[in-house]
């Protein structure tokens, strides 16, 4: 059934006075049938004839938000996504007034408007800067709700609005501005528990606060925050669990905690990427790994995941050392010669002095249990547990 402009008029006007906000969310957005047929209505829409015609035909500002919504229509089926994203933003602008006097049923109305101006911006970083602001604007506007009854509060958008102003600030690589956001947060104490609210919000906003920290190499809180987001997420939403283990996998990793072989076939694209690392890892192949880093360069550092990768060697040199010492029949007393030629048939062209600061290291981080006796050029192992497990090591993070 064709819908023309006036019926368009009455079912906005309908929605705001039942407080239907799904089927305000529904009527405003631009890929909704209704859009098509108001496009085929109005051939060439100008604000200003719109505006002249329609103006107080049903209550402000929804007059003016009708009008605005023929214009993003209109500029989204001519592929005019510049001009879309301007009428968008005026026409959020214009919903604000009425966002901001009354309660929580607007939110998905708020969310769908704010989803649709950042798809809008999605390949222009200006126009992406400018989403940031007017999505951090309704993030202030949920954050300062003092007068709605609790179960009707528009703080219980504010995570999602965080998720979509964070989503805008890595896409312009402006991440430092998250840390606004944050401190926003813990600067208000009415709001309700994170646990309280939708477990996609909780998601999403903890995949950020995991990204933050990863990038900051806080590296035991990111991986707290992406096992919390990763064990939250929806078990269908497989593309969101993927963005998650992307950066948790190298951190566990790190910790010497290997992924299941059962864990990596449900993820083609990262077994692809990391399954060379792992067995070079379980192997002790340094030339293994290096091999892999020099493949996966440029696409480990578009991830962010170079530096972490590149630290998680170290694995890989500890693993060779233990089979020096399982071919010496694990004894306790190993010369550095014997350290200095496994580093050398793995390919790292060393000399001794250096292989002794790579044994150095390794005790020094947990890897090895012993002592170097550099006069007679010996390592003494310890004689129980001169290897311990990997995730043994206490406070991994702490010696990266």
């Amino acid at each position: 059934m064709t819908v023309s402009f006036s019926t368009f008029l009455l079912q906005l006007a309908q929605a705001v006075a039942g407080e239907d906000g799904q089927r305000l969310a529904y009527l405003l957005r631009p890929t909704s049938p209704h859009g098509k047929d108001l496009v085929k209505e109005f051939r060439n829409p100008s604000r200003e004839a719109l505006t002249s015609q329609y103006s107080g035909s049903i209550d402000t500002p929804w007059d003016d938000i009708a009008v605005r919504y023929v214009l993003v229509t209109t500029h989204v089926a001519r592929k005019r996504p510049g001009e879309a994203f301007s009428e968008q933003s005026q026409l959020i602008s214009l919903f604000f007034r009425f966002f901001s006097q009354n309660t929580g049923w607007t939110l998905p109305a708020l969310f769908s408007m704010l989803r649709d101006l950042r798809d809008l911006a999605h390949d222009s970083t200006e126009c992406m800067e400018s989403a940031a602001g007017v999505v951090a604007k309704a993030f202030s506007m949920c954050m300062t709700d003092r007068t709605s009854p609790p179960e009707l509060s528009r703080k219980w958008g504010i995570y999602y609005v965080v998720g979509l102003v964070m989503k805008c600030y890595f896409r312009v690589r402006r991440i430092n501005l998250s840390k606004n956001i944050l401190r926003a947060l813990e600067a208000n104490p009415d709001i309700p528990l994170l646990s309280a609210y939708p477990r996609s919000h909780q998601v999403t906003y903890r995949y950020y606060l995991g990204m933050l920290s990863f990038l900051n190499e806080d590296y035991a809180k990111a991986e707290q925050e992406f096992t919390l987001a990763f064990y939250h997420c929806h078990v269908d939403a497989h593309r969101n669990q993927e963005r998650i283990l992307t950066c948790l996998i190298p951190l566990r990793i790190l910790r010497g905690h290997l992924p299941s072989a059962e864990l990596m076939q449900r993820f083609p694209v990262l077994d692809e990427l990391f399954s060379l690392f792992i067995a070079a890892i379980r192997t002790g192949d340094i030339s293994a790994y290096d091999t892999a880093l020099e493949r996966w360069e440029h696409r480990l550092v578009e991830l962010n995941l170079w530096i972490t990768i590149e630290k998680a060697r170290e694995l890989c040199i500890r693993g060779l050392f233990r089979r020096v010492w399982v071919a010496t029949e694990r004894s306790t007393r190993i010369p550095i010669s014997m350290f200095h030629c496994s580093l050398r048939l793995s390919g790292n062209d060393v000399s001794v002095e250096e292989a002794e600061c790579f044994v150095a290291n390794m005790i020094y981080k947990g890897y090895m249990r012993g002592y170097i006796s550099h006069e007679k050029q010996m390592v003494v192992l310890a004689n129980a547990n001169a290897f311990p497990r990997l995730g043994e090591r206490p406070s991994p993070y702490a010696l990266l």
